[in-house]
């Protein structure tokens, strides 16, 4: 659907790179670049759950009261509750093994059994199939402007060495992503206003046979990463198969761009000008 009808960036086989800016190389750092526009590698230096003093893109926008309580964010990992700073935000985070417990739906309700009743060899992290259900039943009911989504079983299974479930993640996280765009698309309120951007919050090494399961700044290529768009003002690119670079640090101003929102932080990247169609 991509390939047709979307933008892939980071095919390094043809010269189109996608790096983080950051110097750390893993998880925290990436997505407050992602969420930010901006590394900070001077605070954001660990994976420890510290309440972000960076302000992220979701937080400006709930800020605007064009979408005042129209953002959410659902996560597998249950770190981003800090990442996003709900204390200072008061964003809605469902995160972790958390249920959800704000006027559950029958699916909220079943999901919220479930999940305690399937066996998780990732603990405190929750299996990505549950934070992608909660996401799509938020949707569904509250109809949020912008929706942010973490999955995170590629990243569980890959540092477990399960390189078989770390293929079917990636393959059933696609069919995820593939699941929500159909909806979007058959939704009035969604369909042709809206766009996905799917990217990720670091790379993995490739410089030796077990450099999959790795990353961190002292992990060759890990800064690597990748980036696809799809919506009405991104025009049908499909795999760039040309010099190109992009950095995590534009999906911040990407975003405020497609929404028309004045997101003020100088050391940000520029928008991704074919994404927004030149906005």
């Amino acid at each position: 659907m991509i390939a047709n009808q979307g933008q892939l960036y980071g095919n390094r086989k043809y010269g189109n790179k996608v790096n983080v800016t950051n110097q750390m190389w893993f998880s925290y750092p990436g997505y407050n670049e992602i969420l930010t526009g901006a590394a900070d590698d001077k605070r954001i230096t660990s994976n420890d759950k510290i309440d972000n003093p960076n302000t992220t893109i979701l937080e400006v926008v709930n800020k605007d009261k064009r979408f005042a309580g129209k953002v959410a964010a659902f996560s597998s990992w249950d770190c981003f509750p800090y990442i996003i700073n709900t204390k200072r935000s008061g964003l809605p985070v469902n995160s972790g093994m958390m249920k959800q417990e704000n006027s559950p739906s029958d699916t909220e309700k079943l999901l919220n059994e479930l999940m305690f009743d399937v066996a998780n060899p990732l603990g405190e992290t929750r299996l990505d199939g549950f934070t992608f259900r909660y996401a799509e039943e938020y949707l569904k009911k509250n109809k949020p402007r912008l929706l942010y989504i973490a999955l995170n079983d590629t990243d569980d299974f890959a540092h477990g060495g399960k390189y078989d479930l770390y293929l079917d993640a990636a393959h059933y996280i696609d069919g995820m992503i593939g699941r929500l765009w159909q909806w979007i698309q058959s939704n009035p309120q969604y369909k042709d206003k809206t766009t996905l951007i799917i990217t990720t919050d670091h790379g993995r090494g490739q410089h030796d046979e077990s450099a999959w399961r790795h990353h961190g700044i002292k992990v060759p290529e890990a800064d690597q990463i990748w980036m696809a768009v799809i919506g009405p003002d991104a025009s049908a690119l499909g795999e760039l198969k040309n010099d190109g670079q992009l950095y995590q640090n534009q999906v911040a101003k990407t975003i405020a761009e497609l929404l028309g929102v004045k997101f003020e932080l100088d050391r940000s990247g520029a928008p991704i000008t074919a994404a927004t169609g030149g906005k």
